[in-house]
């Protein structure tokens, strides 16, 4: 009975110190499930915070970008393909080379360039790729499929993943475009231009209206101090017609002067009226006719003796005195006609015709700037067809020249109808 009682109290034992380790180890076991999942709620809690950060960072670059109108691309170096993340590039109307279009071979991307730059921005990926250099910048046109249209972009690129070799494997770049820079730029050289020439012209100016005003001016003092001196009435009569004579051709000069410089200054307005063209064209050829050298004719060519057009005819007489007087001047035989097309698309030509001395083509494309001269020697400051030239444009039309060296000259007003 003693040892019965003996096992059962050893047994008994054996069972305690089991169920205590069991009791351990749930506990331990406990303590270190509650440890990590505290660790890994830690972990958590910091990733979300790390996640809330990142949204944040997110939401602010893409207001970055949105604001700044910047597309952000990668490109697979390998597969050669590129992509966008995001594009937020402004389309003002132009088509624009989307996310869809762009997505994939690079070589089509760079085919969209305009042909002087393709080269320039596929040589410069190259060179980023293969470690030649460290960042892309470049700036380059895109052509706008089936139009002439192109507008400019600017682009900058670095390596944002390399292989265990060290060479390049992904590249991340910003894209924008540029058209309002690039208009400035235009804008600031053509500002510069116009400085330059202002400058030019005002030189140009002082050198020859110098020579041109003081030319007749000589002429009016030298022969108005003679004048007293002389007693023959003929002698007298031939003074005062060289006096009279050199006079109109200062007050020609100065009023030249004064048209060209009202009208670029926009201080002299359209004076707009309808009348007869051609019998406005008879009235200034009028006096013309008994300037003519001896053998020369004058001819019209009217296609309508009843035409009525609406524009300034102040500047349409002054433009065709200047041509007549050209004419007058340098035709020698033949004929100086005055004429009109009929209208053509809401637009008029009308031309002064001579069979004069003509005129090289070197030289037709520089006979309507200011003060130039075909010869220097033939009198007069090189200002009318600048003049004729201004007041045309101000009519929003244009003059143009045909000449031949030996046959004669044609000069062409194209002016609207009915000025707005």
């Amino acid at each position: 009975m003693t040892t019965i009682l003996l096992y059962a109290t050893q047994e008994s034992l054996l069972t305690d110190v089991i169920v205590w380790i069991l009791m351990i180890l749930t506990m331990s076991a406990s303590v270190l499930l509650i440890f990590i999942q505290r660790r890994k709620g830690r972990d958590l809690v910091n990733e979300l915070e790390q996640l809330d950060k990142l949204k944040k960072n997110n939401v602010q670059n893409e207001f970055i970008l949105k604001a700044l109108h910047i597309a952000t691309w990668h490109m697979d170096v390998q597969k050669q393909e590129i992509a966008y993340d995001f594009d937020y590039r402004e389309r003002t109307g132009d088509w624009i080379a989307d996310s869809s279009v762009t997505d994939g071979d690079l070589g089509r991307g760079v085919g969209m360039l305009h042909e002087q730059d393709a080269p320039r921005v596929a040589r410069s990926i190259q060179n980023l790729c293969e470690g030649k250099i460290s960042e892309y910048h470049e700036e380059y046109r895109v052509c706008v499929p089936n139009t002439n249209r192109v507008y400019w972009e600017e682009s900058f690129a670095t390596v944002s993943e390399r292989g265990v070799d060290g060479r390049a494997t992904m590249l991340v770049g910003t894209s924008k475009r540029i058209d309002d820079r690039k208009k400035m730029e235009s804008d600031l050289v053509d500002a510069r231009y116009r400085a330059e020439e202002s400058d030019r012209l005002k030189t140009a100016f002082l050198a020859n209206m110098s020579h041109e005003i003081r030319t007749p001016l000589n002429a009016i003092v030298g022969f108005t101090s003679v004048l007293p001196d002389v007693d023959s009435a003929e002698e007298r009569k031939v003074l005062l017609d060289l006096i009279h004579e050199n006079t109109q051709k200062l007050l020609r000069i100065v009023d030249d002067v004064v048209t060209i410089s009202k009208i670029e200054a926009g201080k002299e307005d359209l004076d707009i009226s309808t009348f007869n063209l051609a019998m406005i064209l008879q009235e200034v050829m009028r006096p013309f006719a008994s300037k003519l050298k001896e053998g020369v004719v004058m001819n019209t060519s009217f296609a309508d003796p009843e035409l009525m057009i609406t524009t300034d005819m102040n500047r349409i007489t002054e433009t065709m005195k200047h041509l007549l007087s050209n004419a007058a001047k340098f035709t020698n035989v033949g004929s100086v006609t005055v004429g009109f097309d009929m209208p053509d698309d809401d637009r008029i030509n009308i031309w002064v015709r001579d069979t004069g001395i003509g005129i090289s083509a070197e030289h037709q494309s520089q006979i309507f700037e200011s003060f130039f001269k075909v010869d220097e020697f033939i009198p007069g400051a090189g200002l009318g067809l600048s003049t004729c030239r201004t007041m045309v444009y101000s009519l929003g039309g244009t003059v143009t020249c045909q000449s031949t060296i030996g046959e004669g000259s044609t000069f062409t007003l194209n002016i609207p109808v009915k000025q707005k």
